[in-house]
């Protein structure tokens, strides 16, 4: 079968066309090995899924993945075929007829792409000689009672095993994705294989430990005494398997920009290249679509709001903007105790300053809990009996009759309406959690609504729900799935400490939602690299690196009041401009980085075959989304001096705005090429970073 060669750049509007120097695919095997190939454990497998498809375009039937053997997930996710490759099918041959389990298919998932899997469990038999031979070759030791490191090194043999049942041709690329594949890699460079290996490290070990204990990180990232943190932690063993993997590799590779200066100290290596993360964009034919997409779904939680906050629904849902907060339950690392705080300073400004906008904030962060809180069902079930009298009305209309109440309501209807007015009447205050908390007494968030006061009164403008579930469309309470909730809100809010990348914000952009992020996440120092002024863009980013806690939470209260000032028509045009920053966080575009990285691996592992200059510079044009000229320009320069602004001004932007003008502009107005990527050599920690 022919090899498919579609990669394009120039279906990304306004991106500069590029093409990496050919590689000759048809020579070349490309592997890549992760323990979340088929096996969903954290955001590596979103990476892996996404990026599938425009790998696959490259390569063809080419390109495998390589995973461990979990049958839960093989039976739903991987449709088995024989192998295309003769030379993959007599190494799995051969490692079958010494008892080891090995299973091929492809994963149904876009791009369709090939995956090997390992069953570890049918060669744990080994476990004892393969950790002897990994510590002949690398002095690392491996507790017994370390599984998940036992299963890496298990993994990691089988995998090496598998490499070293191939000839010299075709030549061999192998990535791999952190330290649970890294063994494999160690192996591979030991016994010499003729195999051009990438190493990617999308977090560094050490450092979601440090940060996980609060410790002040990017402040002392030169002061740790690495190996003592190490072993106080008790993953000294699994810090040895991923720096030694590190180091092991032909090149090496993180995910951002601030991952790779934290790389620095904790691996002792400067990356070759970043290799930012994407995903699959899907335009829409028309661009108003994601807009009516957005007042469809906000229709359907103000659906929810009605029956939350039912008696005390005192304020216009036309006039309430939606905020959210979601992932992981990591209360510092993901920035809720800034957020929250900056909650409370929003809501004295938006109070003292008699606003009649009010926001309501969600965050949807999983913890444990016993089940839904009475009190919200209770709301619900009040909307959906109040929700029936409509159904009268719009029978009689549907008829083409004027209604009578006369008519159209009965005594029983009376009595129904009368019940449940008598219903709204609450005695307690809109509850600030849906479910019933396990430890409600000890749990970050709710502590910190109850010191900041943050109750859902009548008085607050700013009223919070903790939604400790992921999202479902078959939920009693909010019927949505994440993808609709997020379409639905005004501003996604992730003031993250520690975020190697930062996937929900850049999942708000591709849906043109507003988010907010920081400089110590990728995705911030993402954007700004490629874009002149961010929050122009509806992309706000903090400066939690260099300013103090206090002037961090002031700058994200100062973010989101900016945005409470802008009107209807602002938001909308905003939406636009950050919709159109999709094209950036496209696999189609990103995919480069990992070309590059492809490419240098070859031409240091076969220097005779593969040419690359190693002082060249990336064959990539880099550019940055100029500052848009048309008014308003952004939200924080055009915010008025009081909320309440004359409905003249919304005229006036409708003649001064042409979306389609201005997109047209950015598309030609791109700035001068940047560094793609590649981390400067002996790039040192800025001082004056604040832990925040």
């Amino acid at each position: 079968m022919p090899l498919a060669r579609s990669l394009s750049m120039t279906s990304l509007n306004g991106l500069p066309q590029w093409e990496d120097e050919d590689l000759p695919v048809e020579d070349l095997l490309l592997f890549e090995v992760s323990w979340e190939v088929t096996n969903k454990v954290g955001g590596i497998y979103t990476v892996i899924q996404t990026k599938a498809r425009t790998t696959a375009d490259e390569w063809g039937e080419n390109y495998f993945l390589v995973g461990p053997y979990f049958e839960h997930n093989v039976k739903t996710q991987v449709e088995a075929c024989e192998p295309p490759n003769p030379a993959v099918k007599k190494a799995m041959d051969t490692m079958k007829s010494q008892g080891c389990q090995v299973f091929f298919g492809r994963w149904l998932i876009e791009g369709s792409p090939y995956v090997l899997l390992f069953d570890i469990g049918s060669a744990a038999c080994n476990l004892d000689r393969w950790k002897g031979e990994f510590w002949d070759v690398s002095n690392i030791g491996i507790p017994f009672h370390d599984r998940e490191a036992n299963d890496a090194v298990i993994f990691g043999s089988l995998t090496a095993w598998f490499l070293k049942e191939f000839d010299d041709k075709p030549n061999i690329i192998a990535h791999f994705h952190e330290w649970q594949a890294g063994v494999g890699l160690i192996l591979s460079r030991s016994q010499k294989l003729p195999v051009a290996t990438i190493f990617t490290t999308h977090a560094t070990l050490l450092g979601r430990y440090l940060c996980a204990a609060s410790i002040d990180f990017y402040n002392n990232l030169d002061q740790f005494d690495i190996d003592k943190e190490a072993g106080e932690r008790q993953i000294y063993h699994r810090y040895c398997m991923e720096r030694a993997s590190v180091h092991c590799a032909h090149v090496f590779t993180t995910v951002s920009q601030i991952t790779a200066i934290e790389a620095e100290h904790m691996l002792k290596r400067n990356p070759d290249v970043v290799t930012p993360n994407g995903l699959n964009i899907k335009k829409f034919s028309a661009m108003h679509e994601f807009q009516n997409l957005h007042s469809m779904y906000k229709a359907r939680i103000q659906e929810f709001i009605r029956g939350h906050f039912y008696g005390h629904l005192d304020f216009s849902l036309e006039k309430t903007l939606f905020f959210f907060i979601a992932g992981r339950y990591e209360f510092s690392n993901k920035g809720a105790d800034m957020f929250l705080e900056a909650l409370s300073r929003l809501n004295f400004l938006l109070r003292v300053h008699k606003t009649d906008v009010t926001v309501v904030v969600f965050f949807i962060m999983p913890a444990k809990t016993n089940n839904f809180n009475v009190e919200t069902l209770k709301g619900q079930a009040v909307r959906k009996q109040l929700c029936e009298l409509r159904r009268h009305v719009l029978c009689c209309l549907c008829r083409g009759e004027i209604p009578d109440l006369n008519k159209i309501l009965d005594r029983d209807d009376i009595t129904i309406m009368k019940r449940a007015i008598f219903s709204t009447q609450r005695h307690c205050l809109p509850p600030v959690t849906t479910h019933n908390m396990i430890d409600d007494g000890n749990d970050p968030i709710l502590n910190t609504i109850r010191r900041i006061g943050l109750f859902n009164n009548r008085t607050d403008r700013v009223k919070v729900i903790l939604h400790p579930e992921f999202l479902s469309s078959t939920s009693p309470l909010l019927p949505l799935d994440y993808e609709e909730f997020v379409r639905g809100c005004h501003l996604g809010v992730f003031p993250s400490y520690y975020e190697p990348w930062g996937y929900t914000p850049a999942e708000c952009t591709v849906m043109g939602i507003p988010s907010v992020t920081t400089n110590l996440s990728g995705f911030g120092c993402f954007m700004q690299e490629h874009v002149a002024d961010p929050a122009a863009y509806g992309i706000y980013i903090v400066d939690r690196r260099f300013r103090s806690p206090d002037e961090s939470c002031n700058q994200l209260t100062q973010f989101l009041y900016g945005f409470c000032q802008q009107s209807r028509r602002q938001r909308i045009i905003q939406r636009n401009r950050t919709e159109r920053l999709s094209d950036l966080l496209d696999w189609r575009y990103l995919g480069r980085y990992y070309m590059h990285a492809r490419h240098l691996a070859l031409s240091r592992t076969f220097p005779d075959k593969f040419e690359m200059e190693p002082s060249a510079p990336l064959k990539t044009e880099g550019f940055r989304y100029p500052r848009p000229s048309s008014v308003p320009p952004s939200p924080s320069v055009s915010q008025h001096s009081s909320p309440h602004h004359s409905e003249g001004e919304d005229e006036d932007e409708d003649e001064r705005y042409d979306e389609e003008e201005e997109a047209k502009r950015d598309r030609q107005n791109i700035k001068s090429p940047f560094s793609l990527g590649v981390l400067p050599q002996g790039k040192k920690k800025q001082h004056g970073e604040y832990r925040n």
